[in-house]
């Protein structure tokens, strides 16, 4: 089987989509399968995975793989699967909901990143039926528990590509306030931030080793991010062996940590913190997080049952 993934790898700073791409290219391939980067005369692909709405330098949009597969109906199958990491209320935005609803009428099989997500567009309409629920994986070689910083302090840690300020920046400016008040506390940003923070140690984007290292070196992880689809945020964090604090509008943040991590508003995760105890908050071995294998395992499977169907 041949697949054609509409973005090539990107090997940086980048969020959960990119991550999930350079996984396919990495894990794909096999004596069954092979990623191919270009269509021609002589190359057609078998299925069209879309990751991402919009074309862009690397690939194509998804309304460009169904034109595509429309122009080759009859000569040959061609299938279209899109992957669903995006919604409206994640960054505040008015037309995304739309424009993959409308997707959803054509395309022949979906992958959402978590059932929260699925759940936010079948409320809305959506119209594909072959649809599955496959949640992102972690280099589980790179995000693992580490050496701890061990300097008197309670170490809290965060980490976006994205400044978007549904990423949470309402909580992190008050936890970048309250730490100033409370010496036992420190708290860490990594990723790009919104320049509003006066007493936390802002670390640029980092990615792959040197992300795995730094958030081990913490204490306690915390998520304020609203409405996410599939954070991979919080499955390195929960990797790295952190107790991992979430919104209760989270999204995916909610079902990917313990449940009672999470925190409602400001006022409640400082009382969590005060506590200095996030024991009951870590996850346990017996829910280990997946690496990228798995996801891609499956997603090779939907292909052929999609394929095949």
């Amino acid at each position: 089987m041949k697949v054609y993934v509409n973005r090539l790898p990107e090997h940086r700073a980048w969020g959960g989509g990119a991550k999930f791409v350079n996984a396919v290219y990495e894990l794909l391939p096999d004596d069954d399968t092979q990623v191919i980067e270009a269509t021609n005369n002589n190359v057609a692909p078998d299925v069209v995975l879309c990751v991402g709405i919009e074309n862009d330098y690397s690939g194509i949009s998804m309304e460009q793989a169904i034109m595509y597969r429309m122009v080759m109906e009859g000569k040959r199958k061609i299938k279209v699967v899109v992957r669903i990491n995006e919604n409206d209320a994640r960054k505040g935005t008015t037309d995304v909901d739309e424009k993959l609803l409308e997707i959803s009428k054509h395309a022949d099989g979906t992958i959402f990143v978590s059932d929260w997500l699925r759940d936010y567009f079948m409320s809305k309409g959506w119209a594909c039926k072959e649809n599955v629920v496959i949640k992102n994986g972690v280099d589980l070689d790179i995000f693992k528990p580490g050496e701890k910083l061990n300097n008197g302090k309670v170490n809290i840690v965060a980490h976006h590509w994205s400044d978007n300020y549904m990423k949470g920046f309402d909580i992190y400016e008050k936890l970048d306030e309250w730490v100033a008040a409370n010496p036992d506390f420190a708290f860490t940003y990594i990723g790009r931030d919104r320049k509003t923070f006066k007493n936390t140690n802002v670390v640029k984007p980092l990615s792959g080793k040197r992300l795995g290292t730094e958030l081990g070196r913490h204490d306690v992880y915390v998520s304020a991010s609203r409405f996410d689809p599939g954070p991979n945020h919080i499955l390195e964090a929960l990797a790295c062996g952190l107790p991992t604090l979430v919104h209760k509008d989270g999204g995916g943040c909610v079902e990917f940590a313990q449940p009672g991590a999470v925190y409602s508003d400001w006022d409640g995760l400082r009382k969590i913190l005060e506590t200095k105890n996030f024991g009951a908050w870590s996850r346990q071995l017996a829910e280990p997080v997946d690496g990228w294998k798995r996801c891609v395992s499956e997603c090779a499977a939907f292909f052929n049952k999609i394929y095949e169907g």
